[in-house]
């Protein structure tokens, strides 16, 4: 079952979104500028295609499959870098059983695999498991139970979020190196951009977060739609990302309580997404959690530079404070206690150092500028390290929903008066990968390799967003990351 705060986050995501949506009053002045920009790097002018028609985006061959699919063990040697080369938008087609693909959409929430094949580059692999995966905000408005902010019951959008399972048989199984493909379904980001930008600007800065491209789906020989392709992290992330990647890996458990108090044992176990059948032990980031709460004012910084890289911790929040990250580590959402979401630790064995990694970036950007709706539900009501009602919980925005400061953690709050530190990344940060040659370089690569299929989704399913709405989100999104780069960033 999910928790109130999980609950309340997914609402957050899509009312956040849909009001945004609605209101163009505050459109910046620059937003010409933004749409010549999005216009420019499609210069050729579209012709939506025919319905169930193909659009070509890679080289791939068409499938020629006799027999049955191939084995994994095909795909062994090959790297991780080619399923996610950001040159190439990839064709992910799912081949399923209609009594199958019937029982999915009959109830997506269960998140319940089914046996399937992919057909990818030419060739068919299989078996894998195939389900739709993701939290309240994944499901909003897209199953026709009587309260969508509950999901329930069959599916009603095109497309949702899905992960295959490519070690169906056989654990150790792999797939250009990864066990799971996620496609993330973007229903409620119009730019089409959140996970790919936000993501890259973090890998920028570096630091270690998914990597994220764009592909193109088909269920049973039809096209589906545009989705993200974000790499999930897990046991071969750490493993490819640090220098002893063997260690503890801990899904959404804050090393502290509200209170300021540190976690027990339990819940980092109960967190756990690595070594959970080797007599896992919690030890280091409990003893991290007990140190700095114990510690004397004035010496948290010392506690946190022994079990972590400070520098490292103050590029995190530079590039999460500059894209409003606000569905993230630093929103504390108070409904069934007080807790943020959307974030891994990590734990290196050989050198005791722990490793915040920032997760599900589909709400950045959302509360830049004019794009984000002053008071909305995902929206931090604080800067980066101010204080409200003396760490009171305190309602805000228009539904008055509650939330906490972060600041009044015992990790936040001494990390975000580094400002100094701050001020040099975040300087870093403008003068490069935020710069406006950079963000303007990147979303004009991309908008080109996705404009095709915006539209063949445009012209193939009712749902499907019109190019034109993709277009004007797009340029919202520029100027509004035009806007944030001449603020301080906090």
């Amino acid at each position: 079952m999910l928790s109130g705060t999980r609950v309340w986050a997914g609402v957050a995501v899509a009312v956040a979104l849909l009001a945004a949506s609605c209101s163009s009053s505050d459109t910046p002045q620059n937003i010409d500028e933004a749409t010549s920009l999005v216009d420019d790097a499609t210069q050729e002018s579209i012709a939506p295609p025919e319905p169930g028609a193909a659009v070509e985006t890679t080289d791939q061959p068409e499938p020629e499959v006799d027999g049955e699919p191939v084995a994994l063990a095909r795909f062994e040697s090959e790297s991780s870098d080619v399923l996610f080369d950001p040159g190439v938008v990839h064709t992910f087609a799912i081949d399923l059983d209609a009594d199958k693909l019937a029982e999915l959409d009959a109830d997506p929430t269960a998140e319940e695999y089914v046996e399937g094949s992919l057909t990818f580059d030419g060739e068919t692999i299989g078996p894998i498991g195939v389900r739709y995966k993701g939290s309240v905000g994944a499901f909003l408005f897209c199953t026709d139970g009587p309260n969508a902010f509950d999901p329930s019951g069959a599916k009603t959008c095109t497309k949702l979020s899905m992960k295959l399972k490519m070690n169906w048989e056989d654990g150790g199984d792999t797939f250009y190196g990864v066990k799971k493909v996620q496609l993330h379904s973007q229903n409620l980001d119009t730019t089409k951009m959140h996970e790919r930008l936000g993501y890259w600007l973090f890998r920028e800065m570096g630091v270690p977060v998914p990597r994220s491209t764009h592909a193109r789906v088909e269920i049973n020989g039809e096209f589906v739609g545009l989705f993200a392709l974000t790499e999930q992290i897990d046991g071969r992330f750490t493993r490819e990302n640090f220098d002893d990647g063997s260690g503890n890996l801990y899904k959404e458990v804050w090393p502290f309580n509200p209170d300021g108090t540190a976690r027990n044992a339990d819940e980092f176990i109960d967190g756990l997404q690595t070594n959970e059948d080797d007599d896992p032990t919690a030890e280091l980031i409990v003893q991290f959690a007990e140190e700095l709460a114990d510690a004397e004012p004035g010496t948290e910084i010392e506690v946190i530079n022994r079990w972590m890289d400070v520098d490292l911790l103050v590029r995190t929040m530079v590039v999460d404070r500059a894209i409003r990250n606000d569905d993230g580590a630093l929103h504390w959402y108070c409904f069934d206690g007080c807790d943020p979401h959307n974030f891994y630790w990590y734990e290196n064995p050989t050198n005791g150092k722990l490793t915040l990694l920032p997760w599900d970036l589909d709400n950045a950007f959302d509360n830049l500028g004019s794009s984000g709706v002053t008071g909305s539900v995902t929206q931090i009501a604080d800067r980066f390290g101010d204080i409200t009602d003396d760490c009171a919980i305190f309602v805000f925005g228009r539904l008055n929903l509650p939330q906490k400061s972060a600041a009044c953690d015992p990790l936040i709050g001494p990390i975000s008066q580094l400002t100094d530190e701050f001020d040099a990344a975040r300087a870093e940060f403008v003068a490069g990968p935020f710069s406006k040659e950079s963000v303007d370089e990147r979303i004009a690569q991309w908008s080109t390799q996705i404009e095709d299929l915006v539209a063949e989704a445009e012209a193939t399913h009712a749902d499907g967003q019109p190019v034109a709405a993709w277009r004007e989100a797009m340029a919202a999104m520029i100027s509004d990351i035009d806007a944030a780069r001449e603020t301080d960033g906090r």
